[in-house]
């Protein structure tokens, strides 16, 4: 970075992400690859050059991957980009290179930088590749306060140059993948080293720096998300659906739905969309032709087609009672707050002054309120609020919740007031 894009970086971040409105602003230069596109790596021979070259290197890595949600099944990664000094970029496929667990441990000492890392870290376990310490510059774009944390938009807001749209939706399962689209994955982790340390200087002088470190920390330690229990509950349109009858339609037809999404390896909506089951579910079709009547099952469905999913409604309806699934679970924790005036209005109140008091101290940090404390937390402690409303017991607890030291630190000092004054 140059010295005059490190001090127009140092203006737009003590400005909350952009320049004054009487300060003209120049034409943004479009990002172009340093060194081209890179070849893609598809072959165990080119992954051993890119693996010696990589672990040679020096200095934090960028990464990246690109899923094909919305076209195929799951969530695999379908192409990963990488950037390292002394290394260069990589564009490496995992379709051809499926293990990548060498590379992965080439790399564990080093740091690891990715753009909201949450949504990154599921497909590249899958293939081998876990960091053990990161920097994730969508979340410190948020604790330093930015208004947009979009990778385009913190790239050009920091570093000022604007990075290729129009690419992010595409199917990445696409073989062979289009230039345009690796001109635009090798782009996702050019400048990724620069904004991760314009953004590390920014954090420092706010105060956050050690904040940040704390939350790295906690997303490279979290183990992978358990499975969910009874997926098919979250299909959309559900709250529509009230009788064990009808749940159990919606249960036969997205299990059968998943099945053969996961044989054919494209996206489950792609196969019958939710809103279509809720409307079987709802009415309960006595034949193919009522079925075929529905909005979700229309012309272009064939009768093969429509006798599968006639099939799986039959299986719900010929249940007995005992098979049939009970409604929702209670989720554990408190029950949802629109219900709290009627089950408890004393913890009502000391819902609705913990959130004023939280909202006060976030605007004052100047960052979001779900970063300075989730939601959640607030919500369980309000609920189950400790015996003594001290300090210790407030800290306590919001540990318990998973809270890290700095949020405690920031936090306990406001909620105890809180709690106190509705007691």
């Amino acid at each position: 970075m140059t010295d005059a894009q490190e001090t127009a970086a140092d203006l737009r971040t003590t400005t909350g992400g952009g320049p004054p409105d009487d300060v003209e602003k120049a034409p943004i230069p479009l990002l172009e690859p340093r060194e081209g596109i890179p070849p893609v790596v598809a072959d165990e021979d080119a992954l051993a050059r890119v693996v010696a070259a990589f672990a040679a290197g020096t200095g934090p890595v960028a990464v990246d991957a690109e899923r094909a949600s919305g076209y195929r099944y799951g969530q695999r990664a379908y192409l990963v980009q990488l950037r390292r000094e002394g290394a260069g970029s990589a564009l490496i496929d995992p379709v051809g290179c499926p293990d990548l667990s060498a590379l992965g441990e080439a790399l564990s000492s080093a740091e690891w930088i990715l753009h909201a890392a949450t949504q990154d870290l599921p497909c590249l376990r899958e293939i081998g590749m876990v960091p053990t310490s990161l920097f994730d510059t969508e979340l410190a774009g948020r604790l330093a306060g930015f208004p947009r944390v979009g990778l385009g938009a913190m790239v050009e807001s920091v570093l000022g140059y604007a990075l290729e749209k129009g690419h992010s939706a595409v199917d990445w399962s696409t073989r062979p993948l289009p230039e345009p689209w690796l001109r635009y994955a090798a782009l996702d982790v050019e400048l990724l080293v620069d904004l991760r340390d314009a953004l590390e200087k920014e954090l420092d002088r706010q105060g956050k720096l050690e904040w940040a470190r704390q939350e790295f920390d906690a997303i490279a330690a979290a183990p992978p998300a358990p499975p969910r229990k009874d997926p098919w509950r979250r299909t959309s349109g559900m709250h529509k659906v009230r009788r064990r009858r009808q749940m159990a339609v919606v249960r036969e037809l997205w299990e059968s739905r998943d099945r053969i999404a996961q044989r054919r390896d494209v996206s489950p909506g792609k196969v019958l969309g939710d809103a279509a089951i809720v409307e079987a579910a709802l009415a309960l079709p006595a034949n193919v032709h009522a079925l075929q009547a529905l909005p979700g099952y229309g012309q272009r469905m064939g009768r093969r087609q429509l006798e599968q999913w006639m099939a799986a409604v039959d299986r719900a309806k010929a249940l007995p009672e005992s098979a049939l699934p009970q409604p929702g679970a209670t989720a554990a924790g408190p029950p949802p707050p629109r219900s709290w005036a009627d089950k408890d209005p004393v913890a009502a109140a000391r819902l609705a002054a913990a959130r004023t008091a939280v909202s006060a101290l976030a605007e004052g940090l100047n960052l979001p309120q779900e970063n300075l404390i989730t939601p959640d937390t607030v919500r369980r402690l309000c609920w189950e609020p400790p015996q003594r409303l001290e300090p210790d017991t407030v800290a306590q607890a919001l540990a318990g919740y998973g809270a890290r030291p700095w949020q405690i630190e920031q936090v306990t000092p406001v909620l105890v007031t809180a709690l106190a004054a509705t007691a």
